[in-house]
């Protein structure tokens, strides 16, 4: 009697639970951004977050949460509740916190219900626009002969610039005087102000202002050249083959999120990515959505997996941690 009871209450909890997720969303979503607004990773959430609000029936508001190189935001929700309602767009940084921070408090693969891959976004390599160095070519001379002496911005440690940065410090063979920023706006900031000699970063934030001619741009960091950049080299055309580094986005919520919630939100992602705006915009800054093939939580999880992994020797070998 006991166990038919038991059955009875489960099967009852678990259409409970359907129809829960038949019905989400029922008030607005908050997408947590763990880095300042106006940044790059900012930017490509304000794109999606627009078009999944229509798609979805409520509002995504975007709600920036920075500090500790992303790791704030992102534990933030992985102690969320897992009702849907708080989710987490992050990049590459959720590769590298593992490794970077002594004392992470949360497990990438274990705290979060992935949802989708988004964009892979090309890095450029830009700096003040009086500085010395007139191209690619002559930069990576005057880095091996100078380098010493030059201020390198990051969005500090965790960042996709200051993974950049390692990059091009190991492919050139210098310690440049690291200034690191509470994101990355402001570190662009006083790169366009020349407080700053160099920055690397994801084209979603220089794009417009080397078209503006606000900064002197030398390289892209990917094996192809950017359509919104035709004019720049590669790191690889420059002598650079090691710095080879794109800056993916993937949506994710807490764990133990409902199934059917998961789909949903899988769902109105690969309609935000396939929008026309959306790939207008993305175009403009640099970057593409990724296929709809990686718009699903198993490519999410395969590629934050080999991420791990790929980025753990490196951080090991350049010896830089967080507590």
């Amino acid at each position: 009697m006991l166990k038919r009871m038991t059955l009875a209450a489960l099967g009852i909890a678990m259409s409970m639970g359907g129809a829960l997720a038949q019905d989400y969303p029922t008030q607005p979503i908050t997408m947590i951004v763990p880095f300042s607004a106006g940044g790059p990773t900012d930017t490509v959430a304000r794109l999606v977050a627009q078009v999944m609000s229509k798609d979805l029936g409520q509002q995504v508001l975007v709600q920036n949460v920075g500090g500790a190189g992303g790791t704030l935001g992102a534990g933030q929700v992985a102690q969320a509740n897992p009702d849907g309602y708080t989710l987490l767009l992050h990049h590459i940084g959720m590769s590298t916190a593992p490794t970077l921070y002594r004392n992470l408090a949360f497990d990438p693969l274990k705290a979060f219900s992935p949802i989708g891959l988004i964009t892979a976004v090309p890095m450029t390599i830009v700096a003040r626009k009086d500085f010395e160095p007139t191209d690619a070519k002559s930069l990576v001379e005057y880095l091996k002969t100078k380098g010493s002496e030059v201020t390198y911005a990051n969005a500090g440690i965790g960042s996709a610039s200051h993974l950049c940065g390692m990059l091009l410090q190991e492919a050139v063979g210098v310690q440049m005087i690291t200034v690191p920023y509470q994101g990355a706006a402001p570190a662009m900031t006083d790169v366009v102000g020349g407080q700053v000699d160099l920055l690397c970063d994801q084209t979603t934030n220089t794009t417009n202002q080397i078209k503006a001619g606000e900064v002197k741009a030398y390289a892209v960091t990917t094996p192809e050249r950017v359509a919104a950049l035709p004019d720049l080299p590669t790191t690889k055309e420059v002598g650079l083959e090691k710095l080879d580094i794109g800056v993916w986005h993937g949506l994710y919520g807490p764990a133990g999120m409902d199934a059917a919630v998961v789909s949903k939100l899988e769902g109105a992602l690969q309609k935000a990515l396939a929008d026309e705006t959306v790939k207008a915009r993305f175009a403009e800054l640099g970057t593409t959505p990724v296929a709809a093939d990686q718009v699903t939580p198993a490519a999410l999880t395969s590629e934050l997996t080999s991420q791990i992994e790929l980025w753990r020797p490196i951080i090991q070998a350049a010896g830089t941690y967080a507590d």
